[in-house]
């Protein structure tokens, strides 16, 4: 029987990280039907009252990330003396890391989030992953942090735009029997370059889904079993010319398959294990 619970999320700046480690923790409960109210740039107001007043109507459990004591104080007793469930997610480590530091933190919000030189190298990143997306700029190879390659549907443009979020300059190459791979690829330093592969069963359902969601009759050429085997020959042959690490992203979320990437590659601190 599916139990539904509310869950209230509340952050004094965007909330993604609270929203992050709740989605991880539920994730595990696949028979609790969760339902998010998202409250960010929390402030000590009447309309902090309010969002107590109605997690205790509703007998929500209250996830959040204030940094501000103040307002961490006022939500943390009311729940103490409502009965309500909370997680103050980020206080704990914030407390423990002063201790051992012998340092007082800065108590600022949102501070993940300032217009350092990293935020505009994301934005640089981003911006030249768009432009090298789909293989639009061969020149682009000889100068991405990463290159990665893949036939259709294996999830090469949502995982390059993941991965510039993480400030990595991607290009992505699609490859098949038909298409011309450029000069460029063969002069890229082959740390640099992935593959990625996937199912056939999972490429025949995805493929066939996408026909149909455009309209069109998906008994076609890109659907049909023996061209998709002739593609996946393809395509591991062109890794194993280059001798690039291949990842299978069937089953795999993009947040896992990324990790994977920056493991093999080690990057943004990654080390394989």
């Amino acid at each position: 029987m599916t139990q539904k619970i509310d869950v209230f999320v509340l952050s004094d700046s965007a909330g993604e990280t609270a929203v992050r480690v709740a989605n991880a923790a539920f994730a595990q409960f696949p028979e609790i039907e969760t339902e998010y109210t998202k409250y960010p740039f929390v402030k000590n107001d009447q309309h902090l009252t309010e969002i107590l007043d109605l997690a205790r109507e509703k007998r929500a459990i209250i996830l959040h990330t204030i940094v501000s004591k103040e307002i961490c104080n006022i939500i943390n007793g009311f729940c103490q003396r409502n009965g309500l469930i909370y997680y103050d997610i980020l206080n704990p480590i914030i407390g423990t890391f002063s201790q051992i530091m012998h340092q007082e933190p800065l108590r600022k919000k949102g501070i993940i989030h300032n217009l350092d030189d990293e935020y505009f190298d994301m934005i640089s990143a981003m911006e030249f992953t768009v432009s090298n997306d789909d293989g639009q700029n061969p020149q682009g190879l000889l100068e991405a942090d990463l290159v990665l390659l893949g036939i259709s549907r294996t999830s090469k443009t949502p995982l390059s735009l993941y991965l510039a979020n993480r400030n990595i300059k991607v290009a992505n190459l699609p490859i098949s029997p038909k298409t011309q791979i450029p000069d460029e690829l063969w002069k890229v330093d082959r740390s640099k370059i992935v593959g990625l592969t996937n199912d056939m069963n999972v490429l025949l359902k995805i493929r066939r889904q996408r026909m149909i969601a455009y309209g069109l009759n998906p008994d076609t050429t890109y659907s049909d079993k023996s061209e998709i085997e002739k593609e996946l020959e393809f395509s591991n042959d062109i890794y194993a010319k280059l001798g690039c690490p291949v990842i299978n992203t069937a089953d795999r979320s993009i947040e896992e398959t990324a990790a994977l990437i920056m493991e093999n590659l080690q990057m943004n601190g990654y080390k394989k294990g």
